[in-house]
């Protein structure tokens, strides 16, 4: 639902009628996001988007998450400290 959606922080759009693939859009929408969230529900990586171009292609996706697994490489930008 768009409550959740807005919710995880994606950006929601109106639609313009049919889409460049001749796709009739909802009057509302979310925009693609990808979370990847830990068992313990911490968020671990997130890519949010304002349109549906360049989503992470899933095959290098899962090859990080591997190299991530294998090396135990921390999630980033976990700083939230004064600047």
């Amino acid at each position: 639902p768009l409550t959740v959606a807005r919710q995880w922080g994606l950006y929601i759009s109106s639609s313009r009628g049919k889409s460049s693939i001749n796709v009739e859009e909802p009057p509302l929408f979310s925009e693609p996001g990808v979370f990847l969230v830990r068992p313990d529900g911490t968020l671990y990586y997130s890519a949010v988007q304002t349109m549906p171009f360049a989503r992470p292609l899933f095959s290098e996706l899962l090859q990080a998450i591997d190299f991530a697994i294998h090396k135990d490489y921390p999630a980033r930008g976990e700083y939230d400290g004064p600047l």
